[in-house]
């Protein structure tokens, strides 16, 4: 692992690690992303475990989304995470896709993904989606760029409270998923906070306490294999009536998985009224600043936070 991480610092942006490929590939395609080198984290073993250790599940980077799906335990004891990978993709993807791979994805702006343009994400001067089409786009924190993150496995995993382990040339370090993404207001052309030579090796999900009841709603286009135009994960427990521990995360919302602190502030030692619900989907949708085109997502989000609370609290 080390010797990988080397390699990838030695050579910096002319090599990039490759997983599935389901992304990369694509971008190379879309010239895009223009490596000399490609490091194939598949004749690294170890990045392809999947355990159970100190109670928490133990997800390697090359695990693929279709072994996760079929991990003996997952439907008992996390039946969100299982929830979320049956919406996610098509069959073919997901068995090829891997778990880091959807975490690390790119985003789908066709701005972005135009190889003729040189938008603000690829060192250009201009955010064509803020004048432009911008349906699918953020109605959170979208300034200067207004790209929603693709994955639908992230906000699901921030609300189990999952960790990732990052592994550099000398040393590893362990955060939170939630602090792993990063905004573009803090680098625009960066997503994640893996720097030169680092690599996303493992996520660790604690055991959820009994009790715990979880969800994740997605509101696409197509029926199957599309991305989320919104999302909502929601886990939380409640006890003798009162709402004890509460994680609400939206999708395709925002630049990066947007956590809806205000709900659930408002809803923690609370009885879960319907009306309280409603009050806590607005209040997180209170700092929307919709874009021409995309100002349906504000009622989309809102309906997805109430019926995701609804299924979690009841």
């Amino acid at each position: 692992m080390a010797e990988a991480c080397r390699f990838l610092k030695r050579q910096g942006p002319s090599a990039l690690p490759i997983a599935g490929g389901t992304d990369l590939l694509n971008e190379i395609k879309e010239g895009i992303a223009k490596p000399e080198f490609i490091l194939n984290l598949k004749r690294l073993p170890s990045l392809a475990q999947l355990r159970e250790k100190d109670g928490a599940l133990r997800i390697g980077a090359m695990v693929s989304l279709s072994q996760l799906a079929g991990y003996p335990i997952l439907r008992r004891n996390f039946p969100i995470l299982s929830e979320a990978l049956s919406t996610l993709a098509t069959p073919q993807i997901r068995a090829v896709g891997t778990v880091a791979g959807n975490l690390c994805q790119r985003p789908r702006c066709f701005y972005y993904r135009h190889p003729l343009l040189l938008c603000a994400k690829k060192g250009g001067r201009t955010c064509f989606a803020l004048d432009g089409v911008n349906r699918y786009h953020a109605i959170l924190q979208n300034e200067p760029c207004p790209m929603v993150h693709p994955s639908d496995l992230a906000p699901v995993l921030i609300a189990l409270d999952a960790q990732v382990v990052l592994a550099g040339a000398k040393d590893k370090r362990l955060l939170p998923l939630e602090e792993f993404f990063l905004l573009p207001t803090q680098d625009i052309t960066r997503e994640t906070v893996l720097t030169p030579g680092e690599i996303l090796i493992e996520v660790q999900v604690p055991k959820p306490k009994a009790g715990t009841r979880g969800t994740y709603l997605k509101f696409r286009e197509r029926g199957t294999g599309d991305f989320a135009v919104v999302s909502a994960a929601c886990s939380g427990r409640v006890l003798r009536g009162t709402v004890v521990e509460m994680r609400l995360v939206l999708g395709g919302v925002a630049p990066i998985p947007f956590r809806a602190r205000k709900a659930e502030e408002m809803l923690l030692g609370q009885k879960p009224r319907k009306d309280l619900l409603a009050e806590a989907a607005q209040a997180v949708l209170s700092e929307a600043t919709p874009l021409p085109g995309n100002r349906y997502k504000i009622r989309a989000a809102q309906t997805l936070m109430v019926r995701a609370m609804q299924a979690v609290l009841k």
